[in-house]
């Protein structure tokens, strides 16, 4: 391990800021910086040698890398935080329009699904990790409800149950169960866990979220939030019989009276089943 890929890992570790996903995802992200910095010819950093040239090379790269906006503002937020705890705060500016960083566009009716094909799926060596993403893509779970989940105990034949402790915000849902490959990716989950959940029995659940992290960033598997899109637009079509606005369906506005009445309802199912239960949220996923 590199000195500042060591020193950033230490600096974490002294610094426990956040919710334990907020404290991961920050050390796997200055990780990240320290690779990327050593990828651009600066060598044997230290954690206190941050400079504003360091900032722009990190921001050139990933700029040429063709980051998305989101993913640019979390980066930043990261090195911010690495400013800040090494009493260098004034070395990146406040705000991000300082770097020509846009404002992030959260209705755009385009779509970002992702669909979780073999060839990705044959990149992941972990089993768990593997089930966890069939069952992102089959039931629109987030990554933690998909690693906590106990599929025994979920599977309820014709709906697959959430607990609360497993789900954000704490609230118990129920997913429809209505095809066949729903049903053999269940089938497969609970063969694999058991009367147990998704979290090998020798390791905790922050073990697990590591090796997630770890098998989909070696498998180069990104955006897997991609997948409760596709949940999303697939549900939204089924319950409809017509395409999202996000899937090149027509937009809210082009729906006759009947059809906008339908549009609201399945928006409102396809929230719920999601965790979200609020239909405002579904612009996001579908779009508008």
């Amino acid at each position: 391990m590199r000195d500042l890929n060591y020193q950033l890992k230490q600096l974490c570790h002294r610094n426990r800021d956040g919710s334990f996903a907020t404290q991961a995802d920050r050390e796997r992200l200055l990780n990240l910086c320290a690779n990327d910095l050593a990828e651009r010819g600066f060598r044997h950093m230290s954690a206190d040698s941050l400079k504003p040239k360091h900032v722009a090379a990190l921001l050139d790269k990933w700029k040429q890398d063709g980051i998305s906006t989101g993913t640019l503002k979390n980066r930043m937020s990261a090195l911010r935080w690495w400013a800040e705890k090494i009493g260098k705060d004034n070395i990146i500016a406040r705000t991000n329009d300082a770097y020509g960083i846009a404002e992030r566009v959260f209705v755009t009716n385009v779509s970002k699904a992702k669909v979780l094909d073999a060839d990705m799926l044959a990149r992941v060596t972990d089993p768990y990790t593997r089930m966890s993403l069939q069952l992102q893509a089959a039931f629109g779970l987030r990554r933690e409800e998909s690693i906590k989940i106990k599929p025994g105990w979920a599977d309820c034949g014709s709906v697959l149950r959430l607990q609360d402790s497993w789900t954000k915000g704490g609230k118990y849902r129920e997913v429809p169960i209505t095809t066949a490959q729903q049903r053999a990716v269940l089938d497969a989950a609970k063969t694999l866990a058991g009367k147990g959940s998704l979290i090998p029995a020798q390791m905790r659940y922050r073990d697990q979220l590591n090796r997630f992290r770890a098998q989909c960033d070696k498998a180069g598997v990104h955006g897997v939030h991609g997948l409760r899109h596709e949940y999303a637009q697939r549900r939204y079509a089924e319950l409809t019989g017509w395409a999202s606005p996000a899937s090149g369906g027509l937009t809210s506005k082009q729906l006759d009276a009947a059809s906008k009445t339908i549009d609201q309802a399945v928006r409102l199912q396809v929230s719920a089943e999601m965790g979200h239960f609020r239909e405002q949220v579904t612009s996001i996923y579908l779009g508008r």
